[in-house]
């Protein structure tokens, strides 16, 4: 019975987590890596912020690059694993969190998402919000759906790179 449990709860949560946020999908190691080499080279003066970090492999990744890495994550489960596979690692942070809701720290310098299509005009107005609010350009790179209205600044294979500037403000 308590393994009955253990089951329905690991379903029900994978599950809930499905409408908030795009499955859990583990990433091709070397995709990403070329993503992080061709489209978007990461330096150790990077920071990047993965949304719905999974298993932290992304995290891992850039990690290895140099870069800080911070994923949020609304799975517990996933967070847990992805602590026990990051750890030790200082570069890494892995935060039960929801995306949608966290300002990104000043640091920031690239967003990393597994878009969707339902939530490409959330993704855009967020980015947007955020360099307006940081007053400086962030880059996004995104894996899956592209973002409508938006021209991707390069291309490779399922990743596309976008660059949300400031946005001035208009005087009177």
């Amino acid at each position: 019975m308590i393994i009955i449990t253990v089951v329905a709860i690991i379903v029900l949560i994978f599950g809930l987590v499905v409408f908030r946020g795009a499955p859990y999908l583990p990433s091709h190691a070397s995709e990403v890596e070329a993503a992080f080499t061709n489209l978007y080279p990461l330096t150790p003066g990077d920071m990047l912020i993965d949304v719905g970090s999974g298993d932290g492999i992304i995290l891992r990744l850039a990690a290895k690059h140099g870069a800080r890495a911070t994923g949020y994550e609304i799975n517990p489960i996933l967070v847990g694993v992805s602590w026990l596979l990051s750890r030790g690692n200082r570069l890494i942070r892995t935060e039960l969190a929801d995306f949608w809701r966290k300002e990104l720290p000043p640091e920031v310098t690239i967003v990393y998402a597994f878009s969707i299509s339902r939530d490409t005009s959330s993704l855009m107005k967020k980015l947007q919000q955020e360099s307006d609010r940081l007053a400086k350009p962030l880059t996004l790179m995104t894996y899956g759906a592209s973002l409508e209205h938006k021209k991707a600044v390069k291309k490779r294979r399922g990743h596309h790179l976008y660059l949300f500037t400031p946005l001035q403000e208009e005087k009177a």
